[in-house]
């Protein structure tokens, strides 16, 4: 309205059907653009962006740095954990006063963190405002697509600390969850946790809770030269009763596609204030021959649904650098995934 200087009663909005959105349509620029250019002609327009428009103008996931903490006692069980997280607001973007209407914290920034499933007597998680200029925006699985990496990764490295199975570690710690015990338990039997993988592979294991459901996820991978291959990711989902199983499962195999191409290639960089990437030449998807054999299984249950669009595409991460971990013996610390970094540099 505002762009158009009309009133609110003379604006009218045609809702249009949408795939692929996953957070970018909830923006106004390409309205503004439409309107503006309309308002210029003096009639209708139909505005379409090029790839490269849309790659340098958009609004990136926000930029996320975070510090973890743990303590464990002598039979390696955690008895503290802290996380803090440094990351721009988008409840503040949403509405500029929300940080200080919420005491300073966007829930959005520690969801999948601060709810964390295992038991430890005591959680800290710390947030901290800071906006490096970068226009920012919605990304799918949202807090949790970043919170769902970190914390299953540390998990993965108390476990380590402890000396004990990451699968077995994860069951442990979840007697007060038997929702999550039971996809994880699951997960682990589906994947064939217990029995060696293929010469040259490893495996690794996650679960995280995201819009009210459970996803476990086993991730099982090679790597050749610093180069990771999925070869099968292994994924069981708690939504809650279940409506259309195949939607279910569509939404599960979309969404870790999605995590993967993230977490392997999804590097935008910005060169004297211009994001250099403009294309699928330097910003490149995951093709169909890199698509790993993923199976889904869904766990029956009567409780309340939960959301299937976007819960999947924030277990992958974790899971996946567990893989890494696994068959190379390197933390992963940043994404994506740098062969550099496993071929002897710093993960």
């Amino acid at each position: 309205m505002a762009v158009s200087g009309l009133p609110q009663n003379k604006v009218f909005v045609h809702p249009q059907f949408m795939g692929g959105g996953f957070g970018r349509r909830g923006e106004g620029d390409f309205v503004a653009d439409a309107v503006e250019t309309s308002k210029k002609i003096g009639a209708p327009v139909k505005v379409m962006w090029s790839r490269e428009d849309d790659i340098q103008h958009d609004y990136y996931r926000p930029v996320t740095y975070v510090r973890m903490w743990a303590a464990l006692d002598a039979s390696g069980n955690p008895t503290a954990y802290q996380q803090r997280i440094v990351q721009s607001s988008l409840m503040k973007k949403l509405n500029p006063d929300a940080l200080k209407q919420m005491g300073g914290v966007d829930p959005i920034s520690v969801e999948g963190a601060a709810t964390l499933p295992y038991d430890i007597p005591n959680l800290r998680v710390e947030y901290t405002e800071a906006d490096p200029g970068v226009p920012y925006g919605f990304w799918r699985s949202v807090g949790s697509s970043v919170n769902g990496y970190v914390t299953e990764a540390f998990i993965d490295e108390m476990a380590t600390a402890a000396g004990k199975d990451p699968y077995e570690f994860r069951r442990a710690l979840l007697s007060k969850h038997p929702r999550h015990r039971a996809v994880l338990d699951m997960t682990a039997e589906k994947a064939g946790w217990k029995t060696p993988p293929p010469a040259g592979r490893a495996r690794g294991i996650a679960v995280h809770e995201c819009f009210g459901s459970i996803i476990g996820l086993a991730c099982e991978v090679s790597v050749t030269n610093g180069a990771v291959r999925v070869h099968r990711n292994v994924c069981v989902v708690d939504c809650g009763w279940v409506v259309h199983p195949d939607t279910i499962k569509a939404q599960m195999e979309g969404g870790l596609a999605y995590g993967l191409t993230a977490a392997l290639k999804g590097e935008i960089t910005i060169n004297k204030g211009r994001v250099v990437q403009n294309h699928f030449g330097d910003y490149q998807p995951l093709r169909h021959p890199e698509m790993p054999q993923t199976d889904v299984f869904i766990m029956p249950s009567v409780e309340a649904p939960g959301g299937i669009g976007e819960p999947s595409t924030a277990a992958m991460a974790g899971a996946l650098v567990n893989a890494v971990y696994a068959a190379t013996g390197k933390r992963i610390y940043s994404l994506p995934i740098k062969a550099a970094a496993l071929r002897g540099g710093t993960a």
